[in-house]
């Protein structure tokens, strides 16, 4: 066990140290703040200015925190100055004809909406009608958070897609560096191969859950930093521990696989043909990751989430955008531990029997099936 941990500490060291790791992981924040904050500097103004001019106030109701200001201007060549000058967002002139509402170019398609609702209202009640409004009551499910949890699903998805096909390919690089320069026959002077393996998965996998816990702190921060924290659906504690669990099970099972179909080459030209069966097996988790963030109920989704090794990637997406049962989690958790435990004892027994055999790539049958 100290054998591996001191190879995990050299993983760990080797790669906390170099420029990459600093560049990539301020990429990734800088892209993941940049999401997150995407729909509140480009989803429009939360309030708007309005000249009056000959008119009264109306009792405009915007949506969510949108706020209304009105200014009063003596007349009309002044409003128009302050409408072209972005004084004000638009300015009620009133007349004999009626109102008319100026802009500089086309309105806010949000604000016209507004005004001309409230218009209305003014209307119908200047003529005496008294009306009530529409009391909305939902008897399904809870579709507050829809939104905001298909978000949240497709930043994971992202995430994961970076962290869980970037991470393992860590591990089958370093894999093939060791073997090709035949360093691992001096390292297994001091080390058991499971120790040296076991040692470079669990240090790649400290450095990937590094990038994963400071890229949620990040995207989490720029939420809570521009209020857009209070639409968070109920027990984001909950979901963002599972992220991390699904994280480390994922990154698990592939890096397994990525150690075992890396030690039958010895050429760093080899290896995306060797981990070609992985990379297509990644690629189909993401993609139907993607599918569960926008349909989370669908067949596809439910039953991917509980088939290894798509469920490392499916659940947590799915789990994100909708509400799902914990039994469900856990029963997908379960197989996909077992998952993990088959794989990782697979591995260990590819890697002993191919590392040390240099030269042409060694056949994966050829090594299970040896003695």
């Amino acid at each position: 066990m100290n054998g591996m941990l001191l190879v995990a500490g050299r993983e760990i060291r080797t790669q906390v140290r170099t420029k990459g790791f600093f560049v990539g992981l301020a990429v990734t924040v800088v892209l993941i703040v940049g999401i997150t904050l995407a729909p509140k500097l480009f989803g429009g103004p939360d309030s708007y200015t309005i000249g009056l001019v000959n008119s009264q106030e109306l009792a405009v109701h915007g949506g969510g925190d949108t706020e209304i200001e009105w200014r009063t201007f003596s007349d009309e060549a002044t409003a128009r100055r302050a409408v072209l000058d972005g004084d004000v967002d638009a300015a009620m002139i009133g007349g004999t004809a009626g109102i008319r509402v100026l802009s500089d170019g086309e309105i806010d398609s949000e604000l016209g909406l507004m005004l001309q609702a409230a218009h209305r209202e003014a209307q119908i009640q200047a003529a005496g009608v008294r009306t009530t409004p529409l009391s909305m009551e939902s008897i399904g499910a809870d579709t507050r958070y829809e939104e905001t949890r298909s978000q949240m699903a497709f930043m994971l998805v992202l995430i994961l897609f970076m962290l869980v096909v970037g991470t393992p390919m860590m591990v089958a690089m370093g894999v093939v560096e060791e073997k090709g320069s035949r360093i691992v026959e001096i390292l297994f002077t001091s080390v058991r191969p499971w120790q040296l393996l076991g040692g470079k998965v669990l240090g790649l996998g400290v450095v990937g859950l590094i990038n994963l816990v400071v890229v949620l702190a990040a995207g989490l921060g720029a939420a809570f930093a521009s209020g857009l924290a209070v639409d968070f659906p109920p027990g984001m504690a909950g979901i963002v521990a599972g992220i991390v669990v699904w994280f480390v099970l994922g990154y698990a099972f592939f890096a397994a696989v990525a150690a075992a179909l890396a030690s039958l080459v010895s050429r760093q030209e080899e290896v995306g043909n060797v981990l070609t069966p992985m990379t297509m097996t990644m690629f189909a988790s993401y993609g139907v990751a993607f599918f569960a963030a926008k349909e989370p109920t669908s067949l596809v989704a439910t039953i991917a989430s509980y088939v290894p090794p798509f469920s490392s990637m499916v659940m947590p997406v799915r789990a994100t955008a909708a509400a799902t049962p914990a039994w469900e989690i856990l029963l997908s958790g379960a197989l996909m531990v077992v998952a993990v435990a088959a794989m990782v004892l697979f591995a260990g027994r590819v890697y002993e029997r191919a590392v040390l055999r240099t030269g042409a790539r060694v056949r994966l049958r050829e090594v299970v099936g040896s003695r």
